[in-house]
């Protein structure tokens, strides 16, 4: 057993917009908190692995392709592997937990070395 310290808690991102920290990380999956301030752009890029999104704190819609929807304490938002989406109309600073399944980019590309 381990208790995640920290998972789902908002946290002012030092020098940056946002702010990604990963808390747990295993093959089959990874845990972190991911959060938007008020007002802020979420400018990520789709995922090679499914995720699971569980707002702790904060107001914001989620959007991709099939539509949008409003966000705020307690809403659990799945994303398959490869679908686009992103944050906006953040009201309330995000807080995020965030759920990888396998772990975050081990699905993606190996990388060649030039």
């Amino acid at each position: 057993m381990l208790i995640i310290e920290g998972a789902g808690r908002w946290t002012a991102a030092a020098g940056a917009a946002n702010d990604w920290v990963e808390q747990l990380r295993v093959p089959d999956l990874s845990v972190g908190t991911y959060c938007i301030p008020a007002g802020g752009l979420d400018d990520q890029s789709p995922h090679t692995e499914d995720e699971i999104y569980v707002v702790t704190a904060g107001r914001g819609r989620i959007v991709t392709p099939d539509g949008a929807a409003e966000v705020g304490p307690g809403s659990v938002i799945f994303v398959p592997a490869g679908e686009e989406h992103r944050f906006d109309e953040v009201t309330e600073d995000l807080a995020l937990l965030v759920v990888f399944g396998p772990a975050y980019g081990s699905r993606a590309p190996a990388r060649r070395a030039e």
